[in-house]
C-alpha cells in the first residue's frame, strides 16, 4: 500500500491559510472520493475540504483551532494498490483465518470484497480476532484490549462516533476480525438493538463533527470531577468574530449618535408594496428601504463611505456602495454584502438579502459574498430592542444600528398622535468622522425614512 500526503489546496483568491473548525474523519477511517474530510474557516467563510480520491486515513495534521497554511499536509492517506497488483485471495479455512488474525496481508481487502461490495473502502488493517475460546465476559471487558487500526464498516464507525465509543478498544467478533454492531452493543453493555443504538441509527444520515473520545475508562463517574463548568474551544467563526471586534474597538475611536425616526410613512409604504413584491417572489422587509436611504445619504456625505489606510496615513473615499447586512447564524454573526446597492432596485436588494441570509444561516455563504463592504447595517428585527451601541465593521468608519419599530406618541402639526417610531444608533470612527458630520448623516438617513417618497427621485 502506498502513502499519499494530501495538502491543503488553494481555497480562494488571497487566502493563505485556513483554521480547522471540525474534523469529519479520523485516523483509521476509510473514505470515498469527494467525502468531506474537514471544515476550514477562511476570512469568516466556512468551507468543507473533501477527499480527492478514496483511501485509508493514516494521519490528520492539526488540531481544532489551529491554522494550516495552504500547501501544508492536511491528511496522510494509504492508497489501495491497482487491481493487478493484488495477490490472489487465499484459500478459506481455519488456517487461513488464523493467519489473518495474527499478521497483516496485502490480500486482506480482497478477502473482504467477498463479504461486502464496499469492503475495499471499509477495510483498513487486519486486527487480532478473538479466538474460539473468547467468552462474552471477555468481549465486554474494555480495559485489556486495544487495536490501533480496527476493522469496521463506515456504518459501524459512524455509530461508534455517535455513541462516543473508542472503536480501538472494542474486541471484534466479525469476519477477519471486524468490529460489528453487536460488538458495540456488547462493549457498551446495552441489550442488542435497544437503547441509544436505535436512536443513533435513526439519526445516522446526519454526520456530526467527529469527537475523538479520550482513552476509555471502565465507567463514567456518577458525580463530576472538579468544578461544574464546561470549556468550549474559542475556534472557527467565534474566534474570527472576537479578533475582528477586538481590533475594531482597539483601533477605531468609537462614538455613537442616537436619534428617533417616525417610520409611519415607511410602514404604510411597505404595506402597500408588499403585495406587488410577493407577486415577484420577494418578501419585502424594511431593509431594502433602509439600504436605499443609506446609499442616498452616503452620496451626500462621502466620508461615511470611506476607510482609513493606516499604512499610508490616507483616507480612502470609496465611490462604490457595497452595503453589509449583519446576519445572525447558529455559528455566530456574519456580514453578507449587497454589492452595488446603488444600482439595484428595491426588489433586487430584497432578493439579495433573502439569498444571502439563507446561505449564511445554512453555512453555505460564499467568500465573495462576505467581502468588500463599505458600510454596514445591523438589526435584530423584532428583537432589536430600544437602542444599542454597535461596533464598527473595521476598516469601515461607520455602522447603522436599526431598532424595533414601536407605537409611540408623536407630535404632528401641533397634535399628539400615535406614530410608528424606531431609534437609530450610528457608531462612527472619530478619527475620520467629526461629530457634526456624523449627526448630519444621521438626520439625512432619517429624512429619507420619514419621507420615503423622496427615494423615488434618486433611485437608479
Amino acid at each position: 500500500m502506498a502513502r499519499w500526503e494530501f495538502k491543503l489546496p488553494d481555497i480562494g483568491e488571497g487566502v493563505t491559510e485556513g483554521e480547522i473548525v471540525a474534523w469529519l474523519v479520523r485516523p483509521g477511517d476509510a473514505v470515498t472520493e469527494d467525502q468531506p474530510l474537514v471544515e476550514m474557516m477562511t476570512d469568516k467563510a466556512t468551507v468543507t475540504i473533501a477527499a480527492p480520491r478514496p483511501g485509508l486515513v493514516l494521519e490528520t495534521r492539526g488540531r481544532v483551532g489551529e491554522n494550516v497554511p495552504v500547501n501544508d499536509v492536511l491528511v496522510v492517506f494509504e492508497l489501495e494498490p491497482p487491481p493487478l497488483a493484488r495477490s490472489a485471495p487465499p484459500t478459506r479455512g481455519p488456517a487461513a483465518n488464523g493467519a489473518a488474525s495474527n499478521s497483516r496481508h496485502d490480500n486482506g481487502p480482497a478477502e473482504a470484497a467477498e463479504d461486502s461490495p464496499r469492503a475495499g473502502l471499509d477495510v483498513e488493517a487486519s486486527s487480532p480476532a478473538p479466538t474460539a475460546g473468547t467468552s462474552p465476559a471477555a468481549v465486554g471487558d474494555r480495559s485489556p484490549y486495544f487495536n490501533e487500526k480496527p476493522l469496521a464498516t463506515p456504518a459501524t464507525r459512524q455509530l461508534a462516533r455517535d455513541l462516543e465509543l473508542d472503536l480501538r478498544r472494542v474486541p471484534p467478533t466479525g469476519p477477519q476480525g471486524r468490529v460489528t454492531r453487536r460488538d458495540l452493543e456488547s462493549f457498551a453493555g446495552a441489550p442488542p438493538g435497544t437503547g441509544p443504538f436505535v436512536l443513533a441509527a435513526s439519526h445516522g444520515a446526519a454526520r456530526d463533527p467527529v469527537r475523538v473520545p479520550p482513552p476509555a475508562s471502565a465507567a463514567t463517574p456518577a458525580t463530576p470531577r472538579g468544578p461544574l463548568e464546561e470549556r468550549v474551544p474559542m475556534a472557527g467563526l467565534r474566534r474570527k468574530i472576537a479578533q475582528k471586534m477586538a481590533l475594531s474597538k482597539a483601533t477605531a475611536a468609537h462614538f455613537t449618535f442616537v436619534e428617533e425616526c417616525d417610520a409611519s410613512a415607511l410602514v404604510a409604504l411597505r404595506a402597500r408594496l408588499q403585495g406587488p413584491a410577493l407577486a415577484h417572489g420577494v418578501k419585502l422587509s424594511f431593509l431594502p428601504f433602509i439600504i436605499k436611504a443609506v446609499v442616498a445619504s452616503l452620496r451626500l456625505h462621502p466620508y461615511l463611505n470611506a476607510a482609513l489606510d493606516e499604512s499610508t496615513n490616507e483616507i480612502v473615499l470609496r465611490k462604490f456602495f457595497n452595503i453589509g447586512v449583519a446576519t445572525a447564524t447558529d455559528a455566530g454573526l456574519l456580514v453578507p454584502v449587497v454589492h452595488g446597492a446603488d444600482k439595484k432596485s428595491l426588489l433586487e436588494i430584497g432578493r439579495d438579502i433573502e439569498r444571502l441570509a439563507n446561505e449564511a444561516r445554512a453555512g453555505k455563504a460564499r467568500l465573495e459574498d462576505l467581502q468588500g463592504s463599505t458600510f454596514t447595517i445591523t438589526s435584530l428585527g423584532a428583537r432589536a430592542g430600544l437602542l444599542a451601541t454597535p461596533i464598527i465593521n473595521f476598516p469601515e468608519v461607520a455602522i447603522l444600528g436599526v431598532h424595533q419599530i414601536k407605537q409611540r406618541p408623536v407630535v404632528r402639526d401641533g397634535q399628539i398622535v400615535i406614530g410608528e417610531v424606531m431609534l437609530l444608533s450610528l457608531s462612527f470612527d472619530h478619527r475620520v468622522v467629526d461629530g457634526h458630520v456624523g449627526a448630519a448623516f444621521a438626520y439625512e438617513v432619517i429624512g429619507y425614512l420619514e419621507h420615503p417618497d423622496r427615494l423615488l427621485l434618486e433611485m437608479a
